[in-house]
C-alpha cells in the first residue's frame, strides 16, 4: 500500500490545482461520511456485515416491503440524522470559495446539502425522501416512520398506494435529469476530484475515468486503493478528516 501522506503538504499541493482551474467537480462515496458516524458498505463492521446486500435490490423492496422497511427504520432512515463532518464542510467551503463548482455524490445521507454545499447530485437519491408507487405523492421520512411502527407497511394517505423511499435500488435507473446534469458536468470539468470512493460502483464511478478522458485533471484523495489510480494526476493516501481539516485551515 502507498505510504500515508502529509496532509497539510497533500491540502497545499490540492488546492494549488483548484486555484488555477476553471470548473472543478468533484464525486464523493462511503468513504466521506464514515467519520459522521456512517460505516461504508464492503470495510470491516460496515453496513454489509449487519444487513444483506439484497436489502438494496428492488426486487426484494417490492417483494417484502415489510421486510425491507423493518430493516430501514433501524439501519438506512437513521443515515439521515448524522451530522456532517470536516469533509463535507471542506467541500461546502470549497464552494463558497468558487474553487469548486459541483459535487456528485453516491451517498444516500443527504449530509452533503446540510452542510452547506447547493450545487449536489444526489447519484443515488437519499434517505430523506419517499413516493407512492402509484400516485407519485411525496411523503416525509417522519410520516413513513410513524406508519412502519402503526402498520408495518407505509401506504399513500391519498390512494393507498405503496411508499417507496427516494434511493436508486440495485435494479433502478438513475434518474435520467441526474444522469444528464452529472455527464454535463463532467464535459466541463478540468479538474475532477473524487473522495472516499474506491471507485468500483458505476455508473458513478465511470464519470471520474469519463472526465479524465475528455482532459480533466484527475485528483483522487482515500485511504486504500481506487480502480483509478494509475491514471490520476495526483493521488493522496490519508485519513479524509486530517486531509479536510488540513485544506480548511489553509483556506483561513
Amino acid at each position: 500500500m502507498k505510504q500515508e501522506q502529509n496532509p497539510q503538504q497533500a491540502a497545499a499541493s490540492f488546492l494549488s490545482i483548484l486555484r488555477q482551474s476553471r470548473y472543478a467537480v468533484a464525486l464523493t462515496g462511503a468513504g466521506v461520511s464514515t467519520a459522521s458516524g456512517i460505516p461504508d458498505f464492503r470495510g470491516a463492521g460496515g453496513l454489509y456485515s449487519k444487513i444483506s446486500p439484497q436489502t438494496f435490490e428492488l426486487d426484494f423492496f417490492l417483494s417484502s416491503p415489510e421486510e425491507y422497511y423493518k430493516i430501514a427504520i433501524e439501519h438506512i432512515h437513521p443515515l439521515a440524522d448524522k451530522t456532517p463532518n470536516p469533509t463535507h464542510q471542506m467541500l461546502a467551503r470549497l464552494e463558497k470559495e468558487n474553487l469548486l463548482k459541483a459535487l456528485i455524490t453516491q451517498n444516500i445521507d443527504g449530509l452533503h446539502t446540510k452542510a452547506g454545499s447547493q450545487n449536489v447530485i444526489e447519484f443515488h437519491g437519499n434517505v430523506l425522501h419517499f413516493h407512492c408507487l402509484n400516485c407519485n405523492d411525496p411523503c416525509t421520512r417522519a410520516q413513513v416512520d410513524e406508519q412502519i411502527r402503526r402498520r408495518k407497511v407505509p401506504r399513500c394517505t391519498r390512494c393507498g398506494g405503496l411508499i417507496r423511499p427516494d434511493i436508486v435500488f440495485f435494479g433502478d435507473l438513475i434518474p435520467p435529469d441526474a444522469l444528464q446534469k452529472a455527464q454535463e458536468w463532467v464535459r466541463q470539468a478540468d479538474v475532477f476530484v473524487v473522495l472516499g470512493s474506491s471507485l468500483e460502483v458505476n455508473p458513478a464511478a465511470s464519470l471520474a475515468y469519463d472526465a479524465h478522458r475528455n482532459g480533466a485533471r484527475l485528483l483522487i484523495a482515500n485511504r486504500g486503493p481506487t480502480r483509478l489510480d494509475p491514471i490520476a494526476h495526483e493521488r493522496y493516501e490519508l485519513d479524509l478528516t486530517d486531509f479536510s481539516n488540513a485544506v480548511l485551515q489553509n483556506l483561513q
